[in-house]
């Protein structure tokens, strides 16, 4: 009675292995790796854009922004890359006076 439930055991565990690496694998190509938000348009996915030291200056590039990289975070998307909402809270009044 022992070996045919441990062949039946074995068979399921592997069922459900072979069914989870489907749903995985479905969910993977559905869905991109950089999540649902779009691509920022100021940067381009980057996070980084050209800092304002070396759009105006004689060749010397550094300041604190960029560390003298020459790039620093992308202000639209604040280095995320993605062109996401930003959630604000809109202060609502009502027309009552008290």
């Amino acid at each position: 009675m022992g070996p045919p439930l441990v062949l039946v055991s074995q068979l399921a565990t592997g069922l459900g292995v072979l069914a989870g690496a489907a749903i995985v694998k479905s969910v993977v190509e559905n869905r991109p790796m950089a999540g649902g938000w779009p691509r920022c348009p100021s940067c381009n996915g980057s996070g980084r854009v050209a800092c304002l030291c070396s759009r105006w200056s004689d060749g010397d590039i550094g300041c604190r922004s960029c560390a003298g990289s020459g790039m620093m975070l992308c202000r639209s998307c604040g280095g995320s890359g993605s062109g996401r909402p930003l959630p604000i809270q809109v202060p609502m009044r009502s027309g009552r006076s008290p």
